[in-house]
């Protein structure tokens, strides 16, 4: 009686830790212990999420062809206009603005066909509000630039572009025109018109 009492003891704790281990192996297998579970952590990201992106800033830097026979550009004034980056409109805009205004990048404003002055990236050249100026022959054959820069360059009056343009009033970014502050010109509307029509660079 006692051995049969002390076997199904033996019997009883068997089946118990039996089970036990059983349920243990469920709940493991259940939480993601076992090799065939799903991650639990998140996904490493793509390398397309993590590459930088660069900002390409814009600039014109302009060579002897961008510069056409001034007929061709829009008359502002006294002077002529454009934009060889796509931002005609807003240069447009700012040059018919009784209040002035910043150029966007790649405007040219001329006011004959020997000079001209193109606006340039952020950072060119701060002391002439990112301005280049150009000293400039032309001819039937297209244009030819002679300087180029900032201060440095002179009109063809012998004087230093950006102090000329300096003296324009600070809404109108470096731009003369006839009522912005600048001082006169030694020669009259009538002298600059008949300079501006005899251009001879091809109009096409």
């Amino acid at each position: 009686m006692g051995r049969r009492v002390k076997s199904r003891g033996w019997l009883t704790q068997g089946w118990v830790w039996g089970s036990a281990i059983a349920l243990g192996a469920l709940l493991f297998v259940a939480c993601g212990g076992g090799s065939s579970g799903h991650p639990t952590s998140a996904p490493t990201p793509t390398s397309a999420s993590t590459t930088p992106t660069t900002l390409v800033v814009q600039d014109a830097k302009l060579s002897a062809a961008d510069f056409r026979n001034v007929n061709t550009m829009t008359r502002v004034g006294d002077h002529f206009i454009a934009n060889v980056r796509g931002h005609f409109a807003e240069a447009l805009a700012v040059a018919r603005s009784a209040n002035g205004g910043t150029y966007p990048v790649g405007t040219i404003i001329q006011l004959v066909p020997q000079e001209a002055m193109v606006k340039r990236a952020p950072g060119f050249s701060p002391a002439t509000h990112d301005w280049e100026f150009f000293s400039l022959e032309t001819s039937p054959s297209g244009t030819r630039i002679l300087s180029r820069g900032g201060a440095k360059v002179v009109n063809r009056f012998g004087g230093s572009c950006a102090s000329c343009h300096g003296a324009a009033q600070p809404q109108f970014d470096l731009v003369c025109g006839t009522t912005h502050g600048c001082a006169p010109l030694p020669i009259g509307p009538d002298v600059i018109a008949a300079i501006q029509k005899s251009d001879p660079r091809p109009k096409s």
